[in-house]
């Protein structure tokens, strides 16, 4: 029996780890806050230990953007300290960490998809706390991170369940038009995160190190919003007429970066996983809200 805990199991990558089709020898324990203090050196070091756990996905983190700007303390509490924890734990327990992170360490000036050696530097204080968190994990001495970009599923608030909530409540959606990247199905990220922690957790020689995954294709923030909206329109929704603006026409408190592209090269040499485009990945996804939310 292969023991693999997820941390941040409620959120939105959390709950697509969860339901993830685990093989059968494999134990998934995903502790809810008050059953597991990340916090606490501790109880984490003593929940590796007593269930024998061979691999942790952290899932965990904290993901306000523009609240961040303000609550710097909790971004980087949550998204550097929590790492931190786990990679000690890990190494106490013999332990692989698998390790969540951002397109936001990077600042967006790359005219190409970033590689994963590229330097980061974070635009605002989600990205630097996530950076942090990097750097803490990879401490850890069987250590995987996976940056994706755009994160979008079935659970929780995000893109894809707000634009199709906009859809039903306006005639005109306002969308950025001068981003650029490219969407990250939750489930798609769940699937390649498990392929990596069952690989490492039974091999000690499977590659560590720092890895992207964001499915193929590249868009717009406007782009993605029309595409939603053409399939929710297909199902008989709304669909909504869109108005391009900028970045600075938005006016969000965090600093965007505005290309973000992650070339997802590595992750396909080192463990054969090569993800689907973005396109296909949401066609279900939007069913899958459609009827959760029926």
């Amino acid at each position: 029996m292969t023991a693999i805990l997820v941390t941040g199991g409620r959120g939105q990558l959390g709950s697509a780890l969860r339901r993830h089709s685990w093989p059968d020898e494999v134990r998934l324990f995903a502790p809810a806050r008050d059953e597991l203090d990340l916090f606490d050196p501790a109880a984490v070091a003593a929940f590796l230990r007593e269930r024998r756990v061979a691999a942790i996905v952290n899932a965990a983190a904290y993901t306000a953007v523009d609240r961040a700007e303000t609550e710097i303390a909790a971004a980087f509490a949550a998204n550097a300290q929590i790492p931190a924890v786990l990679a000690e734990a890990a190494r106490q327990a013999d332990a692989a960490l698998l390790h969540v992170s951002t397109d936001y360490v990077f600042d967006g000036k790359s005219a190409r998809p970033y590689d994963v050696g590229d330097p980061v530097n974070p635009l605002n204080v989600y990205g630097s706390s996530k950076a942090a968190g990097e750097l803490a994990a990879l401490h850890a001495p069987r250590a995987a991170v996976v940056r994706a970009s755009w994160l979008v599923g079935r659970d929780g608030a995000n893109f894809v369940r707000t634009m199709l909530r906009l859809a039903s409540e306006r005639s005109v959606v306002r969308v950025v038009a001068d981003q650029r990247g490219a969407p990250t199905i939750a489930a798609d990220l769940a699937d390649a995160l498990a392929t990596i922690a069952l690989r490492m957790a039974a091999d000690r020689s499977a590659p560590p190190g720092v890895f992207h995954f964001a499915n193929a294709g590249v868009t717009t923030w406007r782009d993605f919003a029309a595409a939603i909206f053409a399939e929710g329109a297909r199902r008989g929704l709304s669909a909504p007429r869109l108005e391009a603006i900028t970045t600075t026409e938005y006016g969000a408190a965090a600093r965007r970066p505005a290309h973000s592209l992650l070339s997802t090269r590595r992750l396909e040499q080192d463990y054969g996983i090569k993800p689907r485009p973005w396109i296909e990945g949401l066609t279900g996804l939007i069913g899958d809200i459609i009827g959760d939310d029926a």
